[in-house]
């Protein structure tokens, strides 16, 4: 989609994306900008994979609190059996978190971030797959959107993008599992400090065994309520801190796991022979399926680990896996087993029965502290993912905080983590025990598992192009694993399986009404927009009059005059000296340099000094102040007259290759000396007048938009758009707040919109 402006004349379509490229600063320093975690030594990538330990292996670390208990609700009734569990934890966790993710989905990064949301961008840059349109011409200069399209050899890729592109089902089907699966991620956040917390303090009762089961949940409560409330000092002073905590952790349980395998049983190494599978389900059959949904406990986090890219490198995530928790939790459930080889009547308690004697208390305390973490590691990634869902218009309006000015994809949602922290607290209260909770918190680990598979099988299509036989191979292995999982875990549907469906219907219900009514308000406006060389008429019309500051009326909008602006005209018909059409554009990338944030065109003539203006962000970017984005804007805007002053003397010279400083050379330009100095002079003097009207003040203009359905609209239409819309819109957070600007000079239009 281009901006509506017709060329300069002389100046090619070519020639215009190239000025837009070097709009703002050379390419080479547009294309040094790079995502946390790209650059340094082997140092920095050494620091970044012992920080990774303390932020996303929390989760998966503190699994076997629960994973071997809940495999066994009912007990162990077959020595065997412990054996083929073994191997299917050992296996599960080679299979999923490493091979998968670790050393395949993690390069299926957009630019450094990950997660559900980062893949459907990364899809959506390859492919017109939005339901919004969001690929502009322009959009392609920058230099982290840039893509190569599929070459003519390349059938496969070009097959799959046409039928992309051309299937709205597809669109469609993309944008519901995308949402489906960050409402799951939603859930597993809200799951994770319930099970792990719990888990962690169930311990106690091995040594005050006269505590009661609502006693352990009452105790668990406070510090539930603890972990939600120091959210908002963000990753780096929650998280980061934490490093060295997770890192004893690991030593102790993989300590305590040699511990068992040397004193109770080595023979269970044996479980590493994939047999023991084989032979597991030949003896339970059915419940030995139905048990699987205990075993995939063993990889809850995995996710959070993807979607906590942004604050990492692909590397210091692989070195800290490898090295660090596979080893220490393999051990664990290793000693577990070996300890329930002799005592199998203790596997409720597993964990903590298996801890010497003397270890039982530092143990404990370190074990409640990692509960903490582990829930602060899927906290990070839900929060991340959901900030991503907001900038791509999938998510109502809420208050977005970045925490640290060093990664700029640590973000805290208040709205959000209230919710998500009442939803716990509930939970915790309503269930009691580890158990229904694991048979919830399974359904969303193996959901969330399947659409990242599926999802990154079309970027192994679209993006990758790999060979077809790699991509079979890699759809079908893990795609058939979490269908068996997933399968047997939907048998607990009514034990608690059934809570991250409601859950998720209710956040899916939310996504998809937003989402929708922000669809066709974009395509109302599109259809109701005034041709850019139609606004001199519209002002001569109105006799409208021109008034001192700068006026910033904002729309969706990147083309063509908003409907919003006729109706403006004709309430109060003025405009201010300079007026700007301005939209924020959420492009699908994490990141745009600075240098590339704006996009201008001259609207009318140039003495009218209206423009149209593009400010673009990518998802992780922090919108600026009112008063740096004003600062901004002048200076950009400032250039942008002198690059517009630059085309036109070469237009008239016809000479394409002259730099910007060769405007006010006349002598170098070779051409006429009396019409460069001319137009020199009035690019001084659009300078100066910018800065004086932008010291008299500046304006921003809003429409208050009313969306009501059709008169002809159906029943649920009008139910979802007139009464589940406004009541989003009315409640959540306003335009002008997530904008950042003054109240003070704030100036809303009215305007209905019927769709």
């Amino acid at each position: 989609m281009s901006l509506e402006v017709e060329n300069p004349p002389g100046i090619e379509t070519t020639r215009q994306l190239k000025r837009q490229d070097s709009l703002y600063g050379d390419a080479e320093k547009v294309s040094s900008f790079k995502h946390h975690g790209s650059e340094g030594g082997w140092s920095r990538l050494l620091h970044l994979a012992f920080q990774s330990v303390g932020i996303i292996y929390g989760d998966v670390g503190t699994s076997p609190l629960y994973a071997i208990s809940s495999t066994f609700p009912d007990g162990i009734k077959n020595n065997d059996d412990l054996l083929g569990v073994l191997s299917l934890i050992l296996y599960t966790l080679i299979l999923i978190p490493m091979v998968k993710y670790v050393f395949i989905v993690l390069y299926a990064d957009d630019n450094g971030d990950g997660g559900t949301f980062a893949l459907y961008s990364l899809i959506s840059r390859h492919a017109k797959v939005r339901l919004i349109p969001n690929q502009q011409a322009e959009d392609a200069m920058v230099s982290n959107y840039g893509i190569e399209a599929p070459s003519s050899q390349l059938r496969r890729a070009q097959w799959l993008k046409q039928k992309l592109e051309s299937s709205k089902a597809a669109k469609i089907g993309l944008f519901t599992i995308t949402i489906l699966g960050t409402s799951m991620v939603m859930g597993d956040g809200t799951l994770t400090p319930a099970i792990s917390v719990l888990s962690a303090v169930s311990g106690i009762r091995e040594k005050v065994p006269s505590l009661t089961e609502t006693q352990v949940v009452w105790i668990s409560v406070p510090i539930l309520f603890v972990l939600f409330s120091v959210q908002r000092y963000g990753t780096d002073k929650v998280g980061y801190s934490f490093a060295p905590i997770i890192t004893v952790w690991f030593f102790l349980i993989a300590g305590i796991g040699v511990y068992n395998l040397i004193v109770h049983e080595i023979g269970v190494l044996r479980a590493f022979n994939p047999m023991y599978i084989v032979d597991y389900f030949r003896r339970n059959g059915k419940e030995g399926w139905v048990s699987l949904g205990g075993v995939i406990l063993c990889v809850t986090g995995t996710e959070g680990m993807y979607a906590d890219l942004s604050h990492f490198s692909i590397k210091a995530i692989q070195i800290s896996f490898s090295t660090v928790l596979l080893p220490s939790v393999a051990l664990c459930y290793i000693g577990q087993t070996a300890y329930l080889r002799k005592f199998p009547e203790s596997v409720a308690d597993t964990f903590f029965r298996s801890i010497p004697e003397l270890m039982f208390w530092p143990t404990f305390i370190i074990a409640i502290l990692s509960a903490i973490i582990a829930s602060q590691a899927m906290l990070s990634g839900a929060f991340a993912i959901l900030s991503k869902a907001l900038s791509l218009g999938c998510f109502p309006s809420v208050q977005v905080i970045h925490t640290s000015k060093s990664y700029v994809g640590q973000v805290y949602i208040p709205e959000v983590n209230f919710l998500m922290g009442l939803a716990s607290i509930i939970v915790t209260i309503t269930f009691r025990t580890t158990t229904e909770i694991g048979n919830a918190y399974g359904i969303c680990v193996v959901t969330v598992f399947s659409i990242t598979t599926h999802l990154t099988t079309i970027v192994m299509l679209l993006v990758w192009r790999k060979k077809f036989i790699f991509i079979l191979l890699f759809y079908v292995v893990f795609s058939s694993i979490e269908l068996i999982y997933l399968s047997s875990i939907l048998t607990k549907f009514v034990q608690g399986g059934y809570l991250p469906f409601c859950f998720s219907l209710v956040l899916m219900a939310l996504m998809i009404t937003w989402h929708y009514v922000q669809v066709m308000k974009y395509w109302y406006e599109l259809d109701h927009i005034v041709p850019a060389d139609e606004v001199t008429a519209l002002l001569e019309k109105h006799e409208v009059r021109r008034i001192p500051g700068v006026g910033l009326l904002y729309s969706d909008l990147v083309q063509g005059i908003p409907p919003v602006f006729p109706r403006l005209v004709q309430r109060i018909p003025s405009v201010h000296s300079v007026f700007l059409f301005m939209s924020i554009k959420h492009l699908p990338i994490p990141h745009v340099a600075p240098v590339e944030r704006f996009l201008f065109r001259q609207v009318g003539p140039r003495e009218h000094r209206m423009f149209r203006c593009v400010a673009r962000y990518g998802y992780s970017d922090m919108l600026e102040e009112s008063v740096l984005f004003k600062g901004f804007l002048s200076e950009r805007l400032k250039m942008f007259i002198r690059e517009e002053a630059v085309f036109e003397t070469n237009s008239t010279a016809g000479d394409t290759q002259t730099s910007p400083d060769e405007v006010i050379d006349p002598e170098v330009c070779g051409h006429d000396e009396n019409v460069t100095s001319d137009l020199a002079l009035w690019v001084e003097k659009e300078k100066q007048l910018i800065d004086t009207e932008m010291e008299r003040g500046v304006v921003y203009l809003m429409g208050e938009t009313n969306v009501i359905a059709g008169p002809k609209s159906s029943a649920a239409k009008k139910i979802v758009v007139d009464y589940v819309y406004t009541f989003l819109r009315k409640n959540l957070m306003e335009g002008e707040k997530v904008l950042s600007i003054p109240k003070d000079q704030l100036l809303k239009v009215g305007i209905t919109y019927e769709i």
